[in-house]
C-alpha cells in the first residue's frame, strides 16, 4: 500500500497552498531554473527532412524503396522524428543558461523575470490541480474496489 506522507502539507495537514509551492520552488531558483536553446518552426522541418533523406538514402543502397513494406513510411518518418529529437534534446542540454545569468542578459535588474515565472508557476499548478479534480469521475469506484479487495484480499486472487 502507498504511504502518503504528510510532508508538504500546510496548516492542519491539508495540502500547501500553489501559492506556497511556487515561493518555495522559486527560493531553489538560482540553481534549479535554467533556460535552455530550443529550435522552433521552419528549423525543427528542416532538420526532420534532412533525416528522412538520410534514412531514404540508406533505404536505396540497400534496394529497399517505398512499396515494399506498407509501414516503411511510418518507420522514415517515426525514426527521422526520433533522430530530430535527439539533436534538438542534445542543442538543448549542452547550452543552458542559469537564471542569475539570464537576468544579466536580459538586463533585468529588478527580478521581474521571477515575479513573472511565480505568478505562472503558481497559476499552472492551480490549473493543474482543478483539471485533476473535475476528472475524479471514476474515483469512488475505484476506491469501492480497493475497499472490496482490502476486505478479502483471498478473493482477488480467484479472479486473476
Amino acid at each position: 500500500m502507498a504511504n502518503f506522507a504528510p510532508e508538504g502539507r500546510g496548516v492542519g495537514g491539508a495540502p500547501s497552498s500553489a501559492t506556497t509551492v511556487a515561493s518555495a520552488m522559486l527560493e531553489h531558483a538560482d540553481r534549479d531554473i535554467a533556460f535552455v536553446m530550443r529550435f522552433v518552426g521552419e528549423s525543427q522541418y528542416l532538420l526532420n527532412r534532412h533525416f528522412q533523406q538520410v534514412i531514404e538514402a540508406e533505404l536505396g543502397r540497400r534496394t529497399v524503396v517505398y512499396g515494399d513494406h506498407p509501414f516503411l513510411r511510418i518507420f522514415v518518418e517515426t525514426h527521422a522524428r526520433e533522430l530530430t529529437d535527439f539533436v534538438l534534446s542534445n542543442v538543448a542540454l549542452k547550452h543552458q543558461f542559469g537564471l542569475q545569468a539570464f537576468e544579466r542578459l536580459a538586463g533585468d535588474p529588478m527580478r521581474l523575470l521571477r515575479a513573472d515565472v511565480w505568478d505562472t508557476l503558481r497559476s499552472t499548478i492551480e490549473s493543474a490541480e482543478a483539471h485533476f479534480v473535475s476528472n475524479l469521475g471514476g474515483l469512488g469506484e475505484i476506491l469501492a474496489e480497493v475497499a472490496i479487495a482490502r476486505a478479502s484480499p483471498s478473493e482477488g486472487f480467484r479472479d486473476g
